[in-house]
């Protein structure tokens, strides 16, 4: 748990199918909450029908991908998706939930982000971001699996990204409901423009995954290295250190996530961090 605690932030998935997929979700929830810096992840399914549940959680972030209902709905691949998110949002501020809303950002939707982003800002909902992004990874032992290819998503306007990282940056310096920082936004503007991955992979280093049934991997595109009660033992052995050199080259995905705590999982990108959202830190200091 110490080192856990020393990562600092718990992401919750709950998405689809039965309400928090596990009776003891909520039990978990607040678990967490008490002791990390906890985002539930949903896509609206859920949250306001568990509203106490998720009272003392630092975000829950709906994924809404257009304001356009029909649009979202064929992203989605669920009908009625859009309206029952929407109404989500709605609810969890209402209910005084700290409430975001992060779009995947795809060829699909990529000349919208600015308008989502001014909509929900200036409501006083912070937005944050994914990239659309799959596993391409063929083995079959990773952790889960993420996502598969699709052409109709896949960012093929590069220049258009590069436009929507200068303009993100540009509209931070006004708007401090947008989640991202400027480093992060540099990295992901080099990607497009350039093609380089200026970050290095810090997978087991800054961050890990665990699955539901306890399986601990530095991300979930590898296959798992122990589980949650050997973590204590594992973690500065020889088969950890020799992950992490593998992880540290590893160029499989561009799952913002991990290119985020990569950035600023360590001390100096703590600090680059709260330099960057400094106006925000009431969103987390008010409980």
């Amino acid at each position: 748990m110490d080192i856990l605690k020393s990562l600092g932030i718990v992401e919750l998935v709950i998405s689809g199918g039965d309400p928090l997929l596990r009776d003891d979700a909520a039990e978990i929830i607040d678990y967490a909450s008490k002791l990390f810096v906890t985002t539930v992840y949903d896509n609206g399914s859920m949250a306001a029908k568990k509203i106490e549940a998720l009272r003392n959680v630092d975000f829950v972030a709906i994924s809404i991908d257009s304001l356009d209902e029909a649009k979202n709905d064929y992203i989605k691949g669920v009908p009625g998706s859009w309206r029952r998110a929407m109404e989500t949002v709605e609810a969890l501020h209402k209910a005084g939930i700290k409430v975001s809303v992060t779009p995947t950002i795809s060829q699909l939707n990529l000349y919208e982000i600015l308008d989502i982003t001014n909509y929900f800002t200036h409501k006083g909902i912070p937005v944050w971001y994914c990239l659309y992004s799959y596993d391409a990874s063929e083995d079959k032992k990773q952790l889960f699996r993420i996502g598969k290819a699709n052409d109709e998503f896949i960012i093929r306007d590069n220049q258009a990204m590069v436009k929507l990282c200068d303009s993100l940056m540009e509209m931070k310096k006004k708007n401090n409901r947008i989640l991202m920082t400027d480093e992060l936004l540099k990295t992901l503007r080099t990607l497009f423009s350039e093609g380089k991955r200026t970050w290095r992979c810090r997978a087991l280093r800054n961050f890990l995954v665990i699955d539901h049934l306890g399986r601990i991997a530095g991300c979930h595109v590898h296959n798992f290295a122990g589980s949650l009660f050997d973590l204590p033992r594992l973690w500065n052995s020889q088969k950890f250190k020799t992950l992490r050199e593998i992880y540290i080259k590893c160029t499989q995905c561009s799952y913002l996530c991990y290119i985020f705590y990569s950035i600023h999982g360590s001390p100096y990108g703590h600090l680059m961090l709260a330099k960057d959202q400094w106006k925000n830190a009431k969103l987390l200091l008010e409980k």
